[in-house]
């Protein structure tokens, strides 16, 4: 193999390397600037630190009302996903368990699907918790004015107050998931644990 030949075939590699990574980065840089494939990080907030409260509101694939502010009093997971997104199909039975709780809802926040599409990868998983349509930035930019957004999938757990107690940034396991839930006054927490005050991150 020539010298040519094995650099062509480098910088192919590397080319694959990197679409890989931005799998499922938001496609909009003009939208969502910053953003990288997650990591699986998390970050959680303690009672009283907790940035919030969260203002987050607009209409369901179904051309509904949704506010945030309506799910006072439980734990909400605001999930950031589309149809296509490896890990947010990884992650969605999880979600969905974790929505059949008492005490407990989850929030979805579409980044870029149509209904059709969106509503498609609904019924694959038996989704019943709604999603934001989200595809015209206006809810990922809710978010980001509070905490920082970065990748797809990205988890936001609201305490029953309305603040946030955690982010995950990507691919999140469903044991740790769980843990934050409870972390944030969910199933098997202990009562008054939510925030009474919160501060930006």
């Amino acid at each position: 193999m020539t010298r040519w030949a094995r650099l062509a075939v480098l910088i192919a590699v590397v080319v694959a390397v990197v679409l890989w990574l931005a799998a499922c980065a938001p496609p909009d840089a003009n939208t969502s600037p910053g953003y990288v494939s997650g990591d699986g990080a998390v970050t959680e907030w303690a009672v009283g630190s907790r940035p919030g409260p969260l203002a987050l509101s607009g209409v369901d694939l179904d051309g509904n009302a949704i506010d945030l502010a309506g799910f006072r009093g439980q734990v909400v997971i605001v999930t950031t996903w589309y149809a296509s997104c490896p890990p947010c199909r990884a992650e969605a039975p999880d979600l969905v368990e974790l929505d059949a709780l008492d005490g407990v809802s989850v929030l979805g926040v579409n980044t870029r699907d149509d209904v059709d599409t969106a509503k498609a990868f609904e019924r694959t998983f038996s989704v019943e918790y709604p999603s934001l349509n989200g595809a015209d930035g206006t809810a990922i930019a809710a978010l980001q004015d509070l905490v920082a957004v970065r990748a797809v999938p990205t988890a936001l757990i609201i305490d029953p107050d309305g603040f946030v107690a955690a982010r995950s940034v990507g691919r999140i396991e469903a044991s740790t998931l769980r843990s934050l839930v409870d972390a944030a006054g969910g199933v098997g927490s202990e009562p008054g644990a939510s925030a009474t005050a919160g501060a930006g991150e």
